[in-house]
């Protein structure tokens, strides 16, 4: 068992029993598209609907400021029952004691985080073609988000989007859980899922979304049901 700080004090608790495989969707944060409200709130709503997985990725925050908006995120997602990646930054994550770290291309090799967060902490690795996917499973990954699959403004920088094509080749060398990102919707869900993606990874689906809990069901249940299991709301 790991324990979180909050307050100056260590509290226990225990980490999400749901892996990567069936966490159907992937909220990665980004406070400047929630549309002014407070991101906190937003995810409230979204645990609220079913969210299992919180990657917290801002990435203009200083340490102190990211590590103590964790201890908050923290404290939700162990209620909601959710696991808590931070993005890059992996002496935050020990720190908070979070459930796992998620690697950008510019964070430290997988192999050498593998080394410092040890097998008690998920591994997850952002990938943007099939060498990246192999250097992930090389070094140790517990889990890979591969992407951009359909265009969208946030991964501008890496290129075309791969399209849905990408993730059949990727299963072809990853055994690993593989999630989705990059221009994401519900009705493009059943694309990715034929194509052998476990689930999807989202940002402004849901952070940007009137209703983020309804835009949460709806991803939810498109995943399972592409996957031939409707959804419930603590499944």
């Amino acid at each position: 068992m790991r324990g979180a700080r909050q307050g100056g004090l260590a509290i226990s608790h225990q980490p999400s029993a749901i892996g990567p495989r069936d966490w159907g969707v992937y909220l990665v944060t980004d406070r400047k598209q929630t549309g002014g409200r407070d991101l906190l709130t937003v995810l409230s709503q979204a645990l609220q609907a079913g969210i299992r997985a919180v990657q917290l990725r801002e990435k203009d925050l200083d340490t102190i400021a990211v590590f103590r908006l964790g201890e908050q995120l923290l404290s939700m997602t162990r209620q909601a029952g959710a696991a808590l990646i931070v993005n890059d930054r992996v002496d935050v994550a020990m720190a908070l004691g979070a459930d796992g770290v998620h690697l950008t291309r510019r964070s430290l090799p997988p192999g050498e985080a593998r080394a410092l967060v040890g097998t008690g902490m998920l591994l997850g690795v952002s990938c943007h073609g099939l060498a990246d996917v192999r250097e992930a499973v090389e070094g140790g990954a517990d889990f890979v988000v591969l992407g951009p699959i359909f265009e969208t403004p946030s991964k501008a920088a890496y290129g075309a989007p791969l399209t849905p094509a990408v993730l059949k080749h990727a299963r072809e060398v990853c055994a690993l859980p593989i999630l989705a990102i990059g221009g994401i919707r519900a009705s493009g869900v059943p694309d990715v899922i034929r194509a052998s993606a476990d689930g999807v990874a989202v940002i402004s689906a849901i952070l940007a979304a009137r209703d983020p809990a309804a835009a949460t069901r709806e991803l939810l249940d498109a995943v399972a049901r592409a996957k031939g299991v409707p959804w419930q709301l603590g499944n």
